[in-house]
């Protein structure tokens, strides 16, 4: 006997779009059927194995769509065809319970596979579950995740995922990826949006005073404790704690935080009153966490505790496709903390950029243009400005040795472009490190231990 024709439903208001997928399709075996607007989508998309659904639809939008068809005990797989190629767009379509999310132009070769593989997959779909459909912006949306690339996109798709669920997170990825950023989006996708979002950077503390912020400590608990101070588990309340560079936490620490995660409860220090832990915890590290585990400076239960889901940041040299649109949105928030003018990146600045492999990630990315925008001269940057510029041509004077790697003609190590950037920073500052650390975007105790274990000197101590 044959095996049933799969039938897809493409829903887009534009005609030329409907005809064409309507015979693409068809030449691939499937019955199609299309609908143009979004009560005809409602009427019809039961009788559908898989939707392919446009957003932005008349009569009713593609996402109210998406949500009648997921609120529907039958329904088909969706997957979401735009040109909305936005974050929020994908995280809120993702929640939401779609399939995948494709941007316009499609590829073919990607929809015909995604249309297979939904088809396939059409039970796991639902187990999505429908989220509040607020999209009220925060106060801080202007510091977000940016990018394009299919990397990012699937980055999106991921954290939409994550969203749905309170548990554990660990977020990897080199220094200045932007792991904090994940964390917030993860927190503001959730149904918990409301709740506190908590930070807490591990290597910005002693270890002694590093238990007290996490736990908090009741009166006479230690010298100096003179009063009742909560820590940051209790601040959290029912939102979620970031612990940022996770891997720099002791082991007698560890397993008080194993100890936490496997209970839901802590104490504070000095007190043996029990307190719950509501917050979901999301972990983020630079570190190889796996390696730490064979090596024994990390604990293993501890490990498996926190990657209940690994949600992993590729580097920017992975994705330079996103380079010019974090340019164009990192200058836009620069001339608003600066009170500058718009400042427009010429042709050459940028291609040195696509061609740099920026070892301190988007965070390197935003110091080079933040000392750009305050050394130009007119509106245009000029590649001249950028701190790269000098490493690119191998000829920065007196970090020039520095910057000439271990052998002739190869490239700098990640420890010498870090030096020789994090003493720029210092020298354009006067060495002012408050202002250092707020450029550098890492705590004043990261920045005096770089100095330390760097060997820098200010020029009238040496």
């Amino acid at each position: 006997m044959a095996s049933r024709v799969a039938r897809v439903l493409v829903v887009d208001d534009d005609r030329s779009i409907r005809r064409t997928l309507e015979k693409l399709l068809t030449s691939q075996g499937y019955a199609v059927s299309t609908a143009a607007t979004g009560p005809e989508a409602v009427a019809t998309m039961r009788d559908s194995d898989v939707m392919l659904l446009d957003l932005g639809l008349p009569g009713m939008d593609g996402m109210e769509v998406l949500e009648r068809a997921m609120g529907d005990e039958v329904h088909p797989a969706v997957v979401v065809i735009t040109a909305r190629d936005d974050m929020q767009s994908t995280v809120r379509a993702i929640q939401l319970g779609a399939y995948d999310y494709l941007v316009k132009p499609l590829d073919v070769a990607l929809l015909d596979a995604t249309v297979r593989r939904a088809i396939e997959s059409r039970d796991a779909i639902d187990n999505a579950r429908r989220l509040s459909d607020s999209d009220e912006p925060r106060a801080d949306a202007k510091r977000t995740l940016v990018g394009k690339s299919a990397a990012v996109r699937t980055l999106y798709k991921t954290i939409g995922a994550v969203s749905t669920t309170r548990a554990s997170v660990l977020v990897t990825g080199e220094s200045g990826t932007g792991k904090e950023l994940v964390a917030r989006a993860i927190h503001d996708a959730s149904a918990s949006r409301g709740e506190p979002f908590v930070a807490i950077n591990c290597t910005a503390f002693a270890h002694g005073l590093l238990e007290s912020e996490l736990f908090g400590h009741v009166r006479g608990a230690f010298t100096g404790a003179v009063a009742d101070k909560p820590g940051r588990f209790e601040l959290a309340g029912a939102g979620t704690l970031m612990l940022d560079e996770i891997g720099e936490i002791p082991l007698d620490l560890q397993a008080k935080l194993l100890r936490v995660l496997q209970e839901r409860t802590f104490e504070r220090v000095g007190s043996a009153r029990p307190m719950p832990l509501a917050a979901r915890i999301v972990a983020a590290t630079h570190r190889d966490l796996a390696s730490m585990v064979r090596d024994g400076t990390f604990r293993e239960d501890l490990y498996w505790r926190l990657k209940v889901v690994e949600v992993h940041i590729p580097p920017l040299r992975e994705r330079r496709e996103d380079i010019p649109l974090l340019v164009e949105t990192l200058l836009a928030r620069i001339a608003v903390e600066l009170h500058k003018r718009g400042r427009f990146v010429a042709d050459d600045a940028l291609a040195l950029m696509l061609r740099y492999d920026w070892p301190g990630n988007v965070r390197e990315l935003e110091n080079a243009l933040t000392r750009a925008v305050v050394l130009a001269k007119g509106e245009v940057l000029e590649a001249a400005l950028l701190p790269i510029a000098a490493a690119a041509s191998g000829s920065d004077g007196g970090d020039s040795e520095r910057t000439a790697g271990p052998g002739e003609g190869d490239p700098p190590t990640l420890r010498d472009v870090e030096r020789a950037h994090v003493e720029r920073v210092l020298a354009h500052t006067g060495w002012n490190k408050r202002r250092a650390c707020a450029l550098l975007d890492i705590s004043r105790p990261t920045l005096d231990r770089k100095i330390e274990e760097f060997r820098l000197r200010k020029p009238d101590e040496t």
